[in-house]
């Protein structure tokens, strides 16, 4: 099982964009559903989850911005990023995690805000 992300792109400051992360065929027992984001020279962090009963979490930075949301059916989580900022630049990864620990990433999508 792969996961894809896609939806990157380039946009001016302001600007909008929704990343999508599908697999490719079942996870079962998935309790963590996350993207992460690499800029150039800085370590990955983690920008925002949802667990399996619906819980969110967003870093700082993006609160109020950012939504993290999920498509059970379509096996697909989203997130939508709204007022990017240039900061918001990086490489971002989606990443999910089982209950038996097994973890899964997707290949990254590139996000540059800029005028």
């Amino acid at each position: 099982v792969q996961l894809q992300a896609s939806g990157g792109g380039l946009v001016q400051p302001g600007g909008s964009l929704r990343l999508s992360c599908a697999a490719s065929g079942s996870i079962s027992n998935i309790n963590f559903m996350g993207w992460y984001r690499q800029a150039p020279g800085k370590q990955r962090e983690v920008v925002a989850y949802i667990t399996s009963y619906g819980s969110t979490n967003y870093v700082d930075s993006v609160k109020g911005r950012f939504t993290i949301s999920r498509d059970s059916a379509k096996n697909t989580v989203y997130l939508q990023m709204n007022s990017l900022k240039p900061e918001d630049t990086a490489v971002y990864y989606c990443n999910w995690k089982t209950v038996t620990g097994l973890g899964y990433w997707g290949q990254g999508t590139q996000v540059t805000v800029s005028s």
